[in-house]
């Protein structure tokens, strides 16, 4: 093989590391670069709102029938007989049970809300005050 045969040869084969340039490389690598950013901070943003949030059922379920059988004059047993240990038994005012009720569900306000204050003197009901209102972002 001449001199000639073998430039020829070289020309035509390429270097192991060598690549073609193409000048819309250059263009695109940016783009993709912030193509790739904005679906992962998409991707992370929006991903909280995919989350499941359990319903939220907190205090003392009352039925209406439980509550209509408290009476004036009944002692604490009793009443605690009917509708169970109070939500709030409260050091500061001991002559009072609140009964507390509410159930979220998701990320919605409150469906359900429920405030029963009973009231007592000398460990005797004297007061049953129902359906006080609770704040709206319960």
């Amino acid at each position: 093989m001449n001199h000639k045969s073998q430039r020829i040869q070289s020309l035509l084969r390429p270097e192991p590391d060598a690549r073609p340039y193409l000048a819309s490389q250059s263009v695109h690598r940016p783009m993709q670069r912030l193509i790739i950013t904005a679906i992962a901070l998409l991707a992370i943003t929006g991903l909280p709102a995919c989350v499941f949030v359990a319903p939220i059922s907190q205090g003392n379920l009352i039925k209406q029938e439980d509550l209509d059988q408290v009476e004036a004059g009944m002692t604490r047993s009793q009443v605690r007989f009917l509708l169970g240990t109070p939500m709030i038994d409260d050091p500061f005012h001991a002559n009072r049970w609140d009964y507390v009720y509410y159930v979220k569900i998701g990320r919605q306000d409150a469906t359900a809300k429920r405030w029963v204050t009973i009231v007592f003197e000398n460990d005797r009901v004297t007061e049953i005050i129902e359906d006080q209102d609770l704040g709206r972002n319960l």
